[in-house]
């Protein structure tokens, strides 16, 4: 048969009847992750956030006060907010109750320009129904007209028509969902301390929005409530809480253009480092975007601006930069857009450019008033700023002789730095080692092909109390961001980054915990990209080896040893020996139990709250001792073995 013949029968075999039609919520279960990004830990906890968002709608419209959320014994999920209830009437379309069609059909709800929503967030009408579909059961409960509506549903399925199972006085919705172990096979086991964090981040930005979340399972009962009247004012305050600040009180601007709403509070504080934070419709824009911009902006204008007239910065001195003027900056932008256009890798980047002209008009007019009205204040301001250029200046020196040595050519790399061959930096892997002896085996036992080793020595510079000029000065560091060819700072370039793998490799000892809690810090506040993108990882190195015979094991913790111990025979005697660093394993066993990727254990560094890591950080590596005392004596009684 001819290769025309071939093709020919090929098209004549694709027809109408190899065209699959998925109904209803069918496409949602065939594939979840187009709905709810994936069906790990993060897609499980998103769930939660398309039903609660719905509730959050009806507090935006000005109707709910109180939302409830509660993680049963089971794992399944209730939440229960005071809004109108969801309508019951029949809705003209379907021919079916409203509610029903809310759950069962995609793209159904209040939110597509009907006059339901004037603004809201999630995903835009989906929610309620993907729910649904990746829900082994749900029920909808609807508070309203006097009476209580409620409808099941199995896997996306109608059990019953809607019906009325008793009275009330009350109005709202309650939703009660088991996730589906068919969909979400990895686990179907709610994190308190995920969606806790995210619910008090929503009562932040939702001021006299009341919100709680309630753990009933065995072992783990704990309740918090958040209500605050200040909204991001209190966020702010939170975010400074073990900070020294520059002036009491943040400064806050509440405004309303074209039906956009305008939040901004910000406040100084005496650290190096800026902690800025964006919202649009309480999405979480991680990239920013023309929001961010248009306050960013506006900052920099009216402080340079108010510097020369005021003859804080000399008329021949050039104007502070962006960096300048935001050092010891904790700011919440937070908008309300009744059409957000979002963008950027991971569609958390606003693209709206009325929202930059509008932020940027109403913060400026304002943030201009204020440090008119406020001269001490705003004197703390540009000094602070001053002194962050004379460090940008110093920082700079530094910088050129960085750059010098940070050509991809092995000659300008660091001397100490044993490179890979491979240039794929998707396949290289970059081992930071604490110490000269481990950098020694490490460097023998490794793969040469796509596996570098830069051995450090000591601890390196606490970044959290330090500027960036004292940071540059590092040999330590200095080395760090040549090898990766990144840059740093608001340089930093992930693109540009020589390994995809950067592996913290310390001793499992105190000593090694305080370096690799070092390096995170400088990671998170000098290379975030790096972190967000999933380029970090801790090397797990065995505590134990164990052999028997001819069999040998490693293993990581004294819980996997009594386990593992507990199935040998005492004939011949395991032979148990416990390392206490790198540097005592061989060349052979570093490879085996730590570097090869066929073996190796590796935890992978994630940012799922960059605001909560923010204030962590802040009270175990900043200058204050009070904090860190407190959290010292609340964590203490969770430590088993302490290493002295």
């Amino acid at each position: 048969m001819s290769m025309d013949e071939n093709l020919k029968n090929l098209a004549n075999e694709y027809d109408a009847s190899q065209i699959q039609v998925l109904e209803g919520l069918e496409a949602v279960r065939k594939r979840p992750g187009m709905y709810i990004g994936s069906t790990s830990s993060a897609g499980l906890h998103h769930l939660v956030w398309e039903i609660v968002d719905n509730s959050i709608d009806e507090a935006l419209a000005g109707f709910a006060t109180t939302i409830s959320i509660t993680i049963n014994e089971d794992n399944s999920i209730t939440v229960k907010d005071n809004g109108r209830g969801i309508p019951v009437d029949i809705q003209e379309k379907t021919g079916r109750p409203a509610v029903e069609t809310v759950y069962t059909v995609l793209h159904a709800g209040g939110k597509f320009g009907g006059g339901g929503y004037k603004v809201s967030g999630g995903l835009h009408g989906v929610g309620a129904s993907v729910v649904n579909a990746l829900s082994k059961k749900l029920s909808v409960n609807v508070f309203r007209n006097g009476n209580i509506y409620q409808q099941e549903y199995e896997r996306g399925q109608v059990l019953y028509d809607l019906k009325i199972v008793g009275k009330t006085q009350e109005t709202g919705t309650q939703v009660h969902f088991i996730p589906d172990e068919e969909i979400f096979q990895e686990t179907t086991v709610y994190d308190y301390d995920r969606l806790m964090t995210r619910v008090r981040e929503l009562a932040f930005l939702n001021k006299g929005l009341r919100l709680s979340i309630e753990d009933l399972r065995l072992d783990k009962q704990r309740k918090d409530e958040f209500l605050y009247e200040g909204g991001i004012n209190s966020y702010v305050e939170y975010l400074n809480q073990n900070k020294t600040v520059l002036f009491d009180d943040p400064i806050y601007i509440e405004g309303e253009q074209d039906d956009i709403q305008v939040e901004v509070s910000l406040q100084y504080n005496d650290t190096y480092y800026s902690n800025m934070l964006s919202f649009t419709n309480n999405i979480h824009t991680h990239e920013g975007g023309t929001h961010e911009q248009g306050v960013r902006t506006s900052l920099t204008r009216v402080i340079n601006d108010y510097a020369k007239k005021n003859k804080l910065l000399k008329e021949n001195e050039e104007n502070l930069t962006g960096d300048d003027v935001r050092e010891g900056l904790t700011c919440i932008v937070s908008i309300k857009h009744p059409n957000p256009q979002f963008e950027g890798q991971t569609k958390t980047k606003l693209g709206n450019s009325d929202a930059r002209k509008i932020t940027e008009r109403l913060f400026g007019a304002y943030f201009e008033k204020f440090l008119l009205e406020n001269p001490q204040v705003a004197r703390r301001i540009i000094e602070k700023g001053i002194l962050a250029s004379k460090a940008r200046l110093a920082a700079k020196r530094a910088r050129e002789v960085t750059r010098k040595k940070s050509g991809l050519e092995i000659s300008n790399l660091p001397g100490k730095l044993a490179d890979c061959s491979s240039k794929d930096a998707q396949l290289c892997e970059l081992f930071i080692v604490e110490g000269d002896s481990a950098g020694g085996s490490a460097k023998q036992g490794r793969s040469r092909m796509y596996q570098a080793i830069l051995p450090i020595r000591g601890k390196i510079l606490n970044v959290e109390k330090a500027s960036l000029d004292k940071i540059l000065a590092n040999d330590e560091i200095r080395s760090l961001f040549t090898a990766m060819g990144t840059g740093f700072g608001s340089e930093f370039d992930v693109s540009k980054a020589r390994y995809h793998k950067l592996v913290i490799m310390t001793d499992a000892d105190v000593d090694g915990a305080h370096i690799r809690t070092l390096l995170l810090t400088l990671f998170y506040r000098y290379m975030r990209p790096l972190v967000e993108a999933g380029y970090v990882y801790i090397a797990q190195p065995p505590l134990y080896q164990v052999k028997q015979g001819k069999t040998v094991k490693y293993l990581g913790s004294d819980e996997e040893l009594k386990e593992y111990l507990s199935t040998l025979s005492s004939n011949p005697k395991p032979n148990i020996q416990r390392y206490k660093g790198l540097g005592e394993m061989d060349k052979e066993q570093l490879w085996e139990t730590t570097m090869n990727p066929e073996n190796r254990r590796m935890l992978q560094v994630t940012v799922d709250d960059a605001a909560e890591a923010d204030k962590i950080l802040d009270m175990l590596m900043g200058d204050r001792v009070e904090p860190r005392r407190q959290f010292i004596e609340t964590n203490a009684k969770y430590v088993k073995n302490l290493d002295v």
